[in-house]
């Protein structure tokens, strides 16, 4: 039960999180700062899929995915369509790791310390859940703000 509602949720988001960078009616606006908005949408997403594909992907589902969490944040103007395509196979390795998951795995210390201290795997996901909607709000918040 927890897991398909964790898959849910991601689902849920992601999607959102699609939509989001496809409502922008000026491209070049993705990757607009300005004042204290010191993250562009573009950045804030290229954040949520390496962030999304390290924890999940690579931990649980053994991908092999890479982290260079540094080019998350510098890396500008890449396209609307690899934005989105990026989101589209993170959705797609999401499910896959979830329908791979057993309440056991849950409950189940998550393979790397990441606030210090050892926390379950459940618990950790909860967070991750937490963490994309967050910045799910705020490129929704930069969207509507800065796309002109």
């Amino acid at each position: 039960m927890v897991i398909e509602s964790l898959k849910t949720l991601f689902n849920r988001d992601l999607n959102k999180l699609k939509i989001e960078i496809e409502s922008y009616e000026n491209e070049n606006a993705i990757w607009v700062i300005d004042k204290n908005i010191s993250n562009s949408a573009g950045n804030l997403c290229l954040h949520l899929m390496g962030n999304i594909n390290t924890y999940i992907g690579a931990r649980l589902g053994n991908t092999g995915y890479i982290r260079n969490r540094p080019l998350e944040f510098l890396l500008k103007d890449i396209p609307r369509a690899e934005l989105i395509s990026k989101i589209e196979n993170t959705i797609s390795m999401v499910n896959e790791v979830f329908d791979s998951l057993t309440e056991t795995d849950l409950e189940a210390i998550y393979p790397e310390i990441v606030f210090e201290k050892e926390m379950t795997t459940g618990f950790f996901l909860i967070h991750l859940a937490t963490h994309l909607s967050y910045h799910l709000g705020q490129i929704n918040y930069h969207r509507r703000l800065l796309d002109f």
